[in-house]
């Protein structure tokens, strides 16, 4: 049963060493195959783009990491798009960032398309789609300002994929999709001469997840330490967002992500006017009076169980009668039909702000999910196939999987009758390398990893306090794609590009 949750709740996330310290990760030797991988260009074209108050003239390389065995039999080809800033020649002085989405199961496609890479999918400013045909734009928002940019696809993800005759699962489940990735980087970094440039991960949802087991993987097998990361709607301890019956905790960290939802589509107290500030009360009542009426199950008096669903009703804008009936714990899925159930809306789990239309509205949980169905994967997919063809000139004829099950099934062998939590890798890699930054972005609407689950996890990493200003939090009125918001998008643009700054000094 706890491995049918991980490949559901994995699909739905859009969404490491020999050392001791990988508890719950990969002994690297032990356990899986170390690929050695040979280059294989597809095309290399030429670009401009205005970014960050410059023009920036790129190179920009799309192709395939072979993957074989050490008697160099292919077993599989990992797609890249690699972006390199051409007036820079010398690589110490130039970083070079990694980037992937999640899912598992999703290509870059997301982080790719949405404003990181030279051209981004024109959205509205609210990040609503517009009417097809969609259009693709020069992204001033790049983060080329600062770093080169290598997106990768995972296997079975875009146009990766293993050899005829080769068994994807040797690429696929955590252990080994660290093993694949991390290889990848190895093989990348050496090839294209980056051993010497500032190294950075960037992963959207499961890809922090990734990024999380890199760092240690990295380090510990290749030794090669990075100087920052960049979480993006970040899930590190999975505790924090499986439903699970005797799990209480993704009731209590989820909250905060159920009143800002809440009070963006007006069902809080109208003289709620500063969210920050209304989050903090909801925060201490989460982690205080919530958390010690759940700790109590059936045994909490009639008194306490009608304070917290008055609290709850005020905090979520869901009626006292449904909460009643909830035994005051919401899950996310059954939220999302509620909130608006009485105006026949549903509202997004990718990002909250967005509603959709169901068939009828008698259902527990959506029929879909319209912040994903209804908003981002129409352009998005446009994007990415229209953009490689015409731009880039990649010539392959079989389909750039966005999101996709090929992947499955998705082995968590590593931490079977338990959470994974990659959280004490970061932690220990960030302990042995202090000079490691980790920047955490944030969307109050993103109900598929809410922030407060991410709060909890950083704060019982139990980082040494010497080291606890190495990691950043910042908040963004977005959802999970954060980027897709045009006024999240700016701001996060400002925020990475300082993060940079402060990481390397460039």
């Amino acid at each position: 049963m706890k491995k049918l949750l991980y490949l559901i709740m994995g699909m739905a996330l859009m969404v490491f060493s020999t050392n001791p310290v990988y508890a719950q990760g990969i002994s690297a030797a032990a356990q899986a195959v170390q690929y050695i991988a040979i280059g294989e260009e597809v095309s290399v074209t030429e670009h401009q783009v205005n970014a960050g108050g410059r023009m920036i003239n790129y190179k920009a390389t799309s192709g395939y990491m072979i993957l074989g065995d050490e008697a160099e039999n292919p077993k599989g080809k990992i797609f890249f798009t690699y972006y390199a800033d051409k007036a820079n020649k010398n690589p110490k002085d130039r970083p070079i960032t990694f980037i992937y989405n999640g899912g598992p199961g999703s290509s870059s496609v997301w982080l790719h398309m949405g404003g990181l890479g030279p051209r981004r999918i024109l959205m509205t400013d609210d990040g609503e789609t517009m009417a097809p045909p969609y259009e693709v734009v020069p992204s001033e928002y790049t983060w080329l300002t600062h770093s080169d940019l290598v997106f990768i696809d995972p296997m079975e993800t875009g146009y990766s994929r293993p050899v005829p005759g080769e068994n994807k699962a040797q690429f696929t489940g955590y252990q080994n999709d660290i093993t694949s990735i991390g290889d990848f980087i190895r093989a990348f970094t050496s090839k294209y001469e980056r051993w010497n440039s500032p190294k950075y991960l960037s992963g959207e949802s499961y890809g922090t997840t990734r990024s999380a087991g890199l760092s240690g993987y990295l380090q510990d097998r290749y030794g090669m330490y990075l100087n920052g990361i960049i979480l993006i709607s970040s899930v590190l301890d999975f505790s924090t967002i499986l439903f699970d019956r005797g799990n209480e905790l993704p009731f209590v960290v989820n909250l905060p992500t159920y009143a800002a939802t809440a009070w963006y589509h007006k069902k809080l107290d109208p003289s709620i006017s500063d969210l920050p500030k209304f989050l903090e009360e909801v925060r201490e009542f989460a982690k205080g009076e919530y958390t010690l009426a759940l700790m109590q199950g059936d045994q909490i008096s009639d008194a306490d169980k009608r304070n917290i669903i008055t609290k709850l009703q005020k905090y979520t804008g869901l009626s006292a009668d449904y909460i009643d009936r909830a035994n005051l714990r919401i899950n996310i899925n059954k939220f999302t039909k509620e909130l608006r159930r009485e105006e026949k809306m549903t509202v997004g789990r990718l990002d909250g702000r967005i509603t959709g239309l169901d068939y009828d509205y008698v259902g527990e949980s959506y029929e879909y999910d319209p912040s994903y169905n209804g908003a981002i994967y129409g352009p998005f997919s446009m994007a990415i196939n229209d953009y490689l063809k015409r731009d880039l000139k990649v010539e392959i004829n079989q389909a750039y999987e966005i999101l996709t099950g090929r992947p499955r099934p998705w082995s968590y062998a590593n931490v079977e009758n338990k959470y994974l939590n990659v959280a004490e890798i970061l932690r220990s890699a960030m302990t042995r390398n202090q000079s490691l930054k980790v920047l955490i972005i944030n969307g109050y609407y993103d109900l598929a990893t809410p922030f407060g689950g991410t709060e909890y996890t950083v704060d019982h990493m139990f980082l040494d306090k010497s080291l606890r200003g190495n990691i950043e939090m910042k908040y963004y009125e977005s959802g999970h794609m954060v980027y897709i918001h045009k006024p999240s998008l700016e701001q996060m643009t400002i925020d990475v590009r300082d993060f940079y700054k402060r990481s390397f000094g460039n």
